[in-house]
């Protein structure tokens, strides 16, 4: 590996972004970035970051854990299903920068809000996860096309194009409402079935289940739609509708792209929602006082079980902070990989080359009492303007859906989703644990999910 003792020179980091840095400098590690002057050159903005000269330090300078403590940890100490633990411990061990390897992985994990913010703000402008041999191997096993999850540069580009102003855009989303209420109508019924056919006729089981079944409903739906879309056009008749008609009338995607684009949204979605869902009412039926408040606000906002409506979500505080709570402390992914192509890196007081492997440790950083006080307490007040509870927090500190070009395409509909169904749930139901229920942790299968089922009882308001 190339190390460099000293630069001597002004290192120039060639950032590619879509717009310019809207300050004119940060500060970060003792040295200053500022942002030089922006050159359009067709579709992209090229913003220069300078760095003052000085001696940086290489991965081969990073502490961390040898092949043999990483097997010690994960399979004598137990932390193979907790690896988001992991990163805890590995954090007040070595530090907020640490190497990790582990067979062909030679990982430079970062585990603060400031280094996952410098990570991302020189990521460039593709991008690229950590590679899914086993996704792509399925892919081509049957012959079928990939979707964001695989491919790279300017294909990734093109297909991010496409997807995203349909799903980005507030006003564009609120389209799905109708929608996304009509599932959560069955999911009603599906807990109030559930619940009378339990021994109490109040409990029910498996709760994470049930709301993944809730998620996928959006399966149905699109082959639904497909049927219809069809139809009209053997008839001869204009396709009108929203999202799948979007994609499957536009010239920008092949239908494989198209088909393979909407399964990864609906896998993304499916899981964010009942995760989520989940630890959002595990949360709730053990603080009575955050259930209630949010009942109270949500009565007062559509009294009468008022169905809510998009624009109503504004007078509804409470209710996107115990999302974002909920999102905090469970996020659904609790590291996430990037792969640097575009240039180099420079964080703090360390230089990487292209080609380095880094793994944003989300849980870490959202777990840090230096960031959020009482750190493992379910408090949604902390991000309401003006609680005595709120107050400011790095911008990387919690990033649930990612940050930067490489952000959750489908972020604006997974939160819709997440709204309507908790808000309704509450509005009907009084939500309380199990008798003697005992604390539910969660444990690591790729995603941040309960280590066994969640059992909730649901109790009819008046």
């Amino acid at each position: 590996m190339c190390i460099l003792s000293a630069v001597t020179r002004t290192l120039r980091l060639t950032v590619h972004r879509r717009q310019t840095l809207s300050v004119d400098g940060f500060v970060s590690g003792g040295r200053r970035f500022k942002s030089g002057a922006s050159k359009h050159v067709g579709q992209n903005w090229l913003t220069t970051i300078e760095t003052t000269p000085g001696k940086y330090k290489t991965i081969d300078d990073l502490r961390g854990p040898s092949l043999a403590t990483t097997v010690y940890w994960l399979f004598v100490k137990g932390y193979a299903d907790k690896s988001h633990a992991m990163q805890v411990e590995h954090k007040k061990l070595y530090g907020p920068i640490w190497r990790s390897r582990f067979g062909p992985f030679d990982v430079v994990n970062v585990a603060s809000p400031e280094l996952i913010s410098q990570v991302i703000r020189q990521e460039g402008r593709y991008p690229v996860r950590t590679e899914l041999p086993h996704w792509k191997e399925y892919r081509d096993m049957r012959g079928q096309a990939y979707g964001l999850h695989v491919v790279t540069g300017l294909q990734w580009y093109r297909i991010r194009s496409v997807l995203n102003p349909k799903m980005l855009k507030l006003a564009e989303v609120s389209a799905y409402a109708p929608v996304i209420h009509q599932v959560v109508g069955d999911l009603l019924q599906r807990i109030e079935r559930l619940r009378l056919r339990s021994q109490d006729h109040t409990t029910v089981p498996d709760l994470t289940a049930e709301l993944y079944k809730f998620g996928f409903e959006a399966q149905g739906l699109i082959d639904h739609k497909l049927a219809q879309m069809d139809a009209q056009v053997l008839a001869g008749k204009k396709l009108d509708g929203m999202y799948l008609t979007y994609l499957l009338s536009c010239d920008k995607l092949t239908l494989g792209e198209v088909y393979i684009s909407i399964t990864e949204l609906l896998l993304g979605g499916v899981d964010t929602t009942s995760n989520t869902l989940s630890w959002a009412l595990y949360q709730l039926a053990r603080d009575a006082a955050s259930q209630d408040r949010l009942y109270r606000e949500i009565v007062s906002v559509c009294p009468g079980r008022q169905q809510p409506r998009s624009e109503d979500l504004s007078r509804m505080p409470y209710l996107k902070a115990v999302i974002k709570e909920t999102l905090r402390m469970y996020p659904v992914v609790p590291g996430n990989g990037r792969l640097t192509v575009d240039n180099d890196v420079v964080l703090d007081n360390y230089w990487f080359p292209k080609k380095t492997q880094f793994h944003l440790c989300h849980y870490a950083a959202s777990h840090d009492e230096g960031e959020f006080v009482d750190a493992e307490s379910f408090r949604p007040e902390r991000w309401l303007r003006g609680d005595p509870e709120s107050y400011q927090h790095h911008p990387y500190s919690s990033i649930p859906f990612g940050m930067g070009v490489r952000a959750c395409v489908g972020k604006r509909v997974a939160e819709l989703e997440m709204y309507f169904a908790l808000s309704r749930l509450i509005q009907h139901y009084e939500i309380q644990p199990e008798d003697g229920a005992p604390t539910t942790e969660p444990k690591t299968r790729t995603l941040l999910i309960p280590s066994k089922p969640i059992n909730l009882r649901f109790l009819p308001r008046a």
